[in-house]
């Protein structure tokens, strides 16, 4: 009786150890780092940029940008920190525009979302009655990671 007694102890105390085992390795594979969902540069694409004519100091062109950032650092706490670059194609350099967070400043996680953008009362550079243009944007994260470009598509300004 004392040998079958011992045998099940023994089977019994085996299965337990077997069973922490497996919950331990279970719960520490479950720890792992996840995954990011988006790269950790801010990527772009264009919804839409409209109207494509517009009256010069009269209409606004209303530009519609959905983001991804892997890590969440999109957008700056500093109002004259300046992360968004807008080329509009009849000028040598580009204009840069201020972008609030986009998360908490201390969150690491992967963010997406919509930007809008008005671009108020553009005008004719030249002596003509109308120019067409388009611009080119790109959004720099806190790391200092550019996004890809996306250009609009062509837009007209009259007299």
């Amino acid at each position: 009786m004392i040998s079958i007694f011992s045998q099940l102890t023994t089977h019994n105390l085996q299965l337990f150890f077997g069973a922490l085992v497996f919950s331990w390795l279970l719960f520490f594979s479950s720890c792992k780092k996840e995954e990011l969902i988006f790269p950790i540069e801010p990527a772009i694409t264009l919804v839409s940029a409209t109207p494509t004519t517009v009256q010069q100091f009269n209409e606004s062109i209303e530009i519609f940008i959905d983001y991804e950032d892997g890590d969440g650092d999109l957008g700056f706490e500093e109002a004259d920190s300046n992360a968004l670059s807008i080329h509009d194609s009849r000028l040598d350099n580009p204009d840069y525009y201020y972008v609030p967070p986009q998360a908490p400043l201390d969150a690491v996680i992967a963010i997406s979302g919509t930007l809008h953008v008005t671009i108020p009362n553009v005008f004719l550079l030249g002596n003509g009655a109308n120019e067409t243009t388009i611009f080119t944007i790109k959004i720099k994260d806190r790391a200092g990671h550019w996004s890809n470009e996306i250009v609009t598509p062509a837009i007209t300004i009259t007299q």
